[in-house]
């Protein structure tokens, strides 16, 4: 202990142990001379110092004389409910005395070693001194900045903004990020130091370059979002097409348990829904995936060519047919799978045969008098509503029957907006790697794309896309390189506003929180929401949960 006791009185710092009456356990040398040098005391402890016991900052003692004393001070025990203190405290005579025996030269040398930029401005603002690292980060002399003003380093372009300025008008710390000359990101933090006036002397920053940490943070981001687009891909998928809303969810579902089954199917929906890619997707996922899938558009082939198409005709059988006959369609798609798009363009003559076909599996080329066995799937898709051809005698009764065992029905694109996000991704991530190009959407962009209507529903997306890749002069694909009629047909009136700093995930919950604004705006319940939306009822509830909107809404629904 007596050891102990010659190196705490060696140290240039008083030492004292006393707890908040008053009591002192111990104290150095230096505790005790400065004590006794500032005599107002209570137990020997002086009153400003009991006062600041318990408090965690550095404490500035007014006592007697002109000098001042900084105290720090930490509990080190309790005992019977009272607090026992360990003090460190100086006065300022003595610090400035150690400090003029310091050597500048040596304190410049340890500066410049550092790897972080030192900048020392003045009390008016005028540059004091900087280190080396400040002269590498900001690319300058420093004989070049000595003596220049925060006003005309910050005009020149060398700091943009000044931190320090920022420092002297609010009269405290502050932090930036901003670039250097070579576009480097740099974090800089201004500290003001005060005179015994409460006026600032100087201000120092420190810079540090954090380019490469903000590399590695889009990088990471960047796979943390590529992980969760992958994840819904696996989840959520029809063919090539990544599906979001909870609609097109239900399609990929009843895709996926019709590609187990060998049944008729029937998929209804607007043009360029992706009706052939949901057609691919069932064939492709079956026990037939390994055999032919045949597209037919029954609107292209001409009506006096389509049966010969569909069933192949003999030799000699028309005018102009080949001498050695044709096998047709159906016998090319032997064992595999047969697309009747546009089914309800089929003259109502081969609507009859086609039901033979489903009904017998076997099919007679024109010309030919030999029925042949085919072991085929149908699947047939329409834009057109069959039931009302059937009520007009335009399409027959029993082949819209036998064709719609189970109905796959598509919504247009502009009531499941959910999914043009996913599909945008999707289309722009395809023409980036064909057109070898690193494009991205900018989110007032995405904001447009979503309120536009889309007549021509997906494929109309996908050529939006490419023709937006093509013409986009920049990286990024603006507002201004839309089509003209977009703004013509974009209603200005629930227009969404994204700022374009935002991420796309963060974009998405906005663009989801505007919409979810404006509906409960327009509607009186959850339940006119959800159907607005096209959503469930709950989960109208637990979005406006998610984002804290007023729930007096919900208490509607009661």
């Amino acid at each position: 202990m007596a050891h102990l006791e010659k190196l705490l009185d060696f140290i240039p710092l008083g030492i004292l142990i006393a707890d908040a009456n008053g009591s002192i356990y111990y104290k150095n040398e230096k505790a005790a001379g400065i004590l006794q040098e500032y005599g107002k005391t209570h137990s020997d402890i002086p009153l400003d110092l009991l006062k600041a016991l318990g408090k965690s900052s550095m404490q500035k003692l007014a006592l007697d004389g002109d000098n001042e004393i900084f105290v720090r001070q930490m509990v080190l025990d309790t005992k019977n409910d009272s607090e026992v203190y360990g003090i460190v405290f100086y006065d300022m005579e003595h610090a400035r005395n150690y400090a003029s025996n310091l050597d500048m030269g040596e304190c410049e040398s340890i500066l410049d070693s550092t790897q972080d930029a030192i900048f020392i401005d003045d009390r008016n603002g005028n540059t004091q001194w900087i280190n080396k690292a400040c002269e590498q980060l900001y690319e300058i002399r420093k004989e070049a900045i000595l003596g220049k003003n925060i006003n005309d380093l910050e005009k020149e372009g060398i700091f943009s903004p000044s931190v320090a300025k920022l420092v002297f008008k609010n009269k405290e710390q502050a932090t930036i990020l901003h670039s250097n000359k070579s576009g480097k990101k740099i974090l800089t933090t201004g500290t003001p130091i005060f005179d015994k006036k409460g006026q600032i002397d100087k201000v120092i920053s420190t810079s540090r370059d954090i380019t490469e940490l903000i590399y590695l943070k889009n990088q990471l981001e960047d796979i943390q979002n590529k992980l969760g687009e992958l994840r819904e891909q696996q989840l959520e998928s029809i063919g090539n097409f990544i599906v979001k809303s909870g609609k097109m969810k239900e399609v990929a579902y009843l895709a996926k348990r019709l590609a187990q089954i060998d049944s008729t199917v029937l998929i209804t929906g607007e043009s360029g829904v992706g009706k052939g890619e949901i057609a691919k997707f069932i064939h492709m996922s079956g026990d037939r995936k390994d055999m032919p899938f045949v597209n037919v558009n029954c609107g292209a082939i001409p009506e006096a060519l389509l049966e010969s198409e569909l069933f192949g005709y003999e030799h000699g059988a028309f005018t102009g047919s080949k001498r050695q006959g044709k096998i047709g369609l159906f016998q090319l798609a032997q064992h595999g799978t047969i697309f009747l798009d546009e089914i309800g363009e089929m003259p109502l003559n081969l609507q009859v045969k086609l039901l033979h076909v489903i009904q017998d599996k076997e099919i007679k080329m024109v010309g030919g008098i030999k029925s042949i066995s085919i072991d085929v799937r149908i699947i047939a898709a329409t834009n057109r509503d069959l039931m009302a051809m059937v009520r007009e005698k335009k399409f027959r009764e029993d082949l819209f029957y036998r064709l719609n065992v189970v109905p796959i029905h598509i919504l247009p694109l502009r009531e499941r907006t959910e999914d043009i996000i996913p599909l945008t991704r999707y289309f722009l991530e395809k023409y980036n790697k064909k057109f070898g190009m690193e494009k991205r959407i900018d989110p007032n962009t995405m904001a447009l794309l979503i309120k536009y209507p889309w007549p021509g529903n997906v494929r109309e997306l996908e050529n939006i896309i490419e023709r937006l890749m093509i013409i986009a002069g920049g990286d990024t694909i603006l507002p201004q390189n839309l089509p003209e009629y977009f703004a013509d047909q974009v209603n200005s009136s629930t227009e969404i506003a994204i700022s374009a700093m935002m991420s796309l995930k963060d974009a998405t919950e906005e663009l989801e929180k505007q919409i979810l604004a404006n509906a409960v705006k327009k509607y009186k319940t959850t339940r006119e929401i959800a159907k607005a939306l096209k959503v469930s009822q709950p989960t109208i509830v637990r979005k406006m949960g998610k984002y804290r909107m007023s729930d007096s809404i919900m208490n509607q629904d009661d």
